[in-house]
Formats: C-alpha cells, sequence, structure tokens
C-alpha cells in the first residue's frame, strides 16, 4: 500500500533577530531559519503553522 504524500510549506526568512524576543528566536531556530533569505520545505502540521504565526512579521510562504 502506498504512502500518502504530506502537505508540505516552503518558508522563507524576510527578517533578522536583530530587535527579536527570545521566543521569537527560539521559534525561527525550531523552524530551521537561520539567516536571512532561507528557505526550508516543513511539514505543514498544526505546530508548525502556529510557529510561523509567531514570527509571521519575520517569514514568508512561498509557493
Amino acid at each position: 500500500m502506498a504512502k500518502k504524500k504530506a502537505e508540505t510549506l516552503k518558508v522563507m526568512m524576510t527578517g533578522s533577530y536583530i530587535g527579536c524576543t527570545e521566543k521569537q528566536k527560539a521559534n525561527l531556530r525550531g523552524l530551521g531559519l537561520k539567516k536571512r533569505e532561507t528557505v526550508r520545505e516543513l511539514e505543514d502540521t498544526p505546530a508548525v503553522r502556529g510557529m510561523i504565526e509567531k514570527v509571521k512579521h519575520l517569514v514568508a510562504i512561498v509557493d
């Protein structure tokens, strides 16, 4: 039986760590974003969506 392919999101960091709170920095690190303009492909789960929502001013969802 074939497994169903999981939905993914491409997230790009558009802002910098400067001026962020420690919680926001932790969310960016949790998403795997370390530098500006880096792109990561992540699973589309409620946990990832919540992390993106907390730092929405620093990231963008790329198609």
